[in-house]
């Protein structure tokens, strides 16, 4: 398992009961998880001292209940900073686990020794631009989303990167690569983050166990001659990290050579030394 411990202004505290006790920064929150099936005694006191709360409905959703907690707040990652806010479906806005994700791809970018174009697709709030940007790359950020990008491009401002050489788009991902295609880009490295459903602006349907598979051979046909590196995230599931894996040498590694990898993504926890899983990251690289 591929884990994000190196942290300092987030923390998972402890976890039972199909819930999850977090710090973020310097607001505790308590929210739902799926993967928390065992039922434990809850003994840190945030879990009755929280700022935040995130209850399930039995119709479906839920609902926030706040405690002193600011509308928004930041925190930092390295000299990565993010605007956070509690919003639909249980979100904050950040998906810490993936700064192990984020460590690797900088890391990648440079001891390349030479400029590197990275795309970012489904790219949510940044923080896998934030990380290559800082690294040095040259970014194209997708997201289908306007709110979505303008929350990038101010996570972006407060890193002190709004110099940096990223190009904000507010696109639907498949239909954004179908152009690039047939415009000749070329990206040395591709970072996707697909959701495991979804609709696009006209109604068309994504449902990743069906799409994925189409959508990587799509993209590597934006790969450059010397491509870096290629990164699937998935929370979905029942998409294992070994069919991630699979797929990259089908498409990507038969072609370039280099290795593929695939492994769960989780966070350490504090209170008994477990690791929560977050879903899992496929990992390509010459």
């Amino acid at each position: 398992m591929w884990i994000a411990d190196k942290w300092q202004d987030y923390e998972v505290i402890d976890t039972s009961s199909g819930e999850k006790l977090e710090r973020w920064g310097s607001y505790i929150l308590i929210r739902p998880d799926p993967q928390v099936i065992w039922q434990t005694e809850k003994k840190d006191t945030g879990w009755k001292r929280c700022n935040g709360h995130y209850y399930r409905s039995n119709k479906g959703g839920g609902n926030w209940e706040f405690f002193n907690m600011p509308d928004t707040w930041q925190i930092s990652y390295n000299n990565l900073r993010f605007n956070l806010k509690p919003f639909q479906f249980k979100h904050t806005g950040l998906f810490p686990e993936q700064a192990v994700n984020w460590d690797w791809t900088g890391n990648k970018i440079k001891n390349a020794s030479r400029e590197i174009k990275v795309l970012n697709l489904f790219a949510y709030t940044g923080g896998a631009t934030l990380a290559a940007a800082a690294a040095g790359a040259k970014v194209t950020h997708v997201d289908a989303s306007k709110g979505m990008v303008s929350w990038a491009k101010e996570n972006l401002a407060l890193s002190h990167l709004k110099d940096a050489p990223v190009r904000f788009l507010v696109d639907d991902c498949v239909k954004f690569v179908e152009r690039e295609i047939r415009r000749g880009n070329k990206y040395d490295g591709i970072i996707m983050d697909p959701p495991s459903y979804g609709r696009g602006p006209k109604g068309e349907i994504w449902k990743i166990e069906d799409k994925i598979h189409p959508f990587i051979k799509l993209c590597v046909k934006l790969l450059s001659n010397k491509p870096l590196f290629f990164l699937i995230n998935s929370y979905t599931t029942g998409l294992q990290p070994a069919v991630l894996s699979y797929l990259l040498d089908l498409e990507v590694t038969s072609k370039f050579g280099g290795k593929a990898n695939a492994q769960e993504i989780g966070l350490p926890v504090t209170a008994n030394g477990l690791v929560l899983p977050c879903g899992a990251s496929g990992r390509w690289e010459i």
